[in-house]
């Protein structure tokens, strides 16, 4: 288990600086909008995943008249404590060193201090396309399964050499096969992990979406892919003369969807605000459930303004669900302090209150 103990941020989004002590259990961040909140949630999420959660480039993360930011960490881990730390110049490449040793690879990095997210822009996960839900199956299983991260990696080059041989108008047929077969090799690999991995998850959101709901609706998630039906190397051969007439790859698992369905409708176009909420916290909670599974210990909880949209018993549910023993380290936001606090105090004694204001965070006395 990862616990953040003590981050020091510099010139990151708003934050010029910030010294900060974290409790083990839960930290509650309030303050209005635009104070920092999310840019602090943002801050830890960089410091696992080496990116913003907002998928802006770097340099977009750096405070306006400053020219880099960077972010440390000590952690708490299994053995002993370990401090990371990451440096992002604005028109350089972003060095990350773990106890002073610096890491070659950001994707070596990447898994080693799991962290699940749930924020206002889980929202696009229902309501945008696809690409969104690939991104989310990506981000959960490359923490989990380092394998699977090189695969989507080798995967992404080698669609990129197809498209570019499929804009030639004589391109090398003997090179293509070679292209097809690895990226049906590697193709494979990604389905029948993306496939395994949304089976076990479906069940464990039904579960959890029952406990913040109260039973109202049953809700579940279907995987959907091509290669559900054919091999992708079968399927790139068939598609090879439409595909060059379009310049671009047709199928594969670049298309891989998850249908997200509340008594068997979509969610996206039946369920209510509240009920949508309440699925993308369940489906974020399953996230947490299986990651922990699969490595034994509990990922760090970010929960960026999550009660908006939920009524008063859905979020005492949530508070009650997150302060159980189930759960690690967890970072709470919300602009109201007096709800936050007034749940919290009744969950927990462990827990520490920040207030943000202008990139600046003052811990409170409890």
């Amino acid at each position: 288990m990862a616990v953040l103990k003590k981050m020091v941020v510099q010139d990151f989004r708003n934050i010029a600086l910030a010294e900060l002590e974290f409790s083990s259990n839960i930290n509650c961040i309030s303050g209005g909008n635009g104070e920092g909140k999310t840019n602090l949630i943002d801050a830890i999420y960089y410091m696992s995943m080496t990116k913003s959660a907002s998928n802006v480039p770097d340099r977009a993360c750096v405070r306006y008249g400053a020219e880099s930011f960077s972010i440390s960490g000590l952690y708490s881990m299994k053995s002993s404590d370990s401090r990371f730390s990451v440096r992002v110049p604005g028109n350089g490449a972003k060095k990350l060193v773990r106890d002073e040793k610096p890491c070659p690879r950001m994707s070596d990095h990447i898994g080693l201090l799991p962290v699940v997210l749930v924020s206002p822009s889980d929202g696009a996960l229902v309501s945008e396309s696809g690409e969104e839900r690939r991104k989310f199956l990506n981000q959960v299983l490359s923490q989990m399964d380092s394998e699977y991260l090189a695969d989507v990696q080798q995967y992404n080059k080698l669609i990129f050499q197809r498209n570019a041989m499929l804009k030639n108008e004589a391109p090398d047929m003997s090179l293509m096969d070679i292209i097809e077969e690895s990226l049906a090799y590697h193709g494979q690999r990604i389905f029948e992990k993306r496939k395994s991995f949304t089976e076990a998850l479906s069940p464990v959101i039904g579960h959890y979406y029952s406990i913040l709901s109260g039973g109202k609706e049953e809700v579940r998630a279907e995987y959907r892919s091509d290669l559900s039906s054919s091999s992708l190397q079968s399927l790139l051969e068939a598609s090879r003369r439409k595909d060059q007439y379009l310049g671009y790859t047709t199928s594969g698992i670049q298309r891989d969807d998850i249908v997200f369905l509340m008594d068997g409708h979509p969610i996206r176009r039946d369920g209510s605000q509240g009920q949508q909420k309440s699925f993308l916290v369940s489906l974020k909670f399953a996230q947490y459930e299986l990651m922990k599974q699969e490595s034994g210990v509990p990922p760090t909880l970010l929960l960026d303004d999550v009660f908006d949209k939920l009524d008063m018993d859905r979020t005492s549910n949530l508070l009650g669900l997150v302060a159980g023993s189930d759960f690690g380290q967890i970072f709470i936001t919300d602009s109201n302090k007096v709800r936050l606090s007034g749940i919290v105090d009744g969950v927990t004694a462990d827990r520490a209150y920040f207030t943000a204001s202008g990139g600046c965070f003052t811990m409170e006395e409890v």
